[in-house]
């Protein structure tokens, strides 16, 4: 009895292989994040006055976001999540963040400054940048396909995407995949739950 009851449990030690295995490999394949298409190239000032390009970024894992200064409904949470973001790749060279001002007119560099000191914003990868206006809405609305307007009825005067782009070290936007295997696109910058898997995804690309 026991020579069989040794081969029952082999059996099911094997049958329970075969189907527990390739969902243990899948839970720490590393995930798929195809391109989504290549970042515009831009050149503007930052908050110290220096002038910085896309070609800064090359072989930097980067985040994008499209915000101003005085915006009083999203952009103070956008920026609190980013913060979190610079807070987990402090000190790693080769990430990144992009903040461009949708009111260049407003946000000069002496404004921009003080505003990445009032936001915690630390990280000396991570660029307030300004501009022409033209410029910074074709970069946004045509480069990165993330909505930034000038909207008298909105509050603030004007309106832009709450979402986050992620940038490779070869300058391709890149996301992850949802449930039903098509890409995201771009990160939900208000949401706790999309910017915790930014940061994994982040790690990702680090790593590439």
């Amino acid at each position: 009895m026991k020579k069989y009851s040794y081969i029952g449990i082999a059996f099911i030690v094997l049958i329970f292989g075969i189907y527990a295995i390739p969902k243990i490999v899948a839970k720490f394949k590393t995930p798929e994040m195809p391109v989504i298409g290549k970042a515009p190239s831009f050149s503007f000032t930052n908050q110290d006055g220096e002038t910085i390009d896309n070609t800064y970024y090359d072989n930097k894992v980067y985040v994008v976001e499209f915000f101003f200064t005085t915006c009083p409904t999203i952009c103070p949470i956008m920026n609190e999540n980013m913060v979190k973001i610079q807070n987990e790749f402090y000190g790693n060279l080769e990430f990144g963040i992009a903040s461009f001002s949708i009111n260049p007119e407003y946000d000069t560099p002496e404004i921009l400054k003080a505003y990445a000191k009032d936001h915690r914003a630390t990280l000396k990868t991570w660029h307030f940048l300004t501009g022409d206006k033209a410029e910074i809405y074709k970069v946004a609305n045509q480069g990165f396909a993330l909505y930034a307007g000038e909207n008298a009825q909105a509050e603030g005067g004007f309106e832009h995407s709450g979402m986050f782009a992620l940038v490779d070290k070869k300058g391709n936007i890149r996301s992850r995949l949802d449930e039903h295997g098509n890409p995201i696109a771009f990160y939900d910058g208000l949401d706790p739950v999309v910017i915790q898997k930014l940061k994994e995804d982040i790690k990702v690309l680090l790593k590439e």
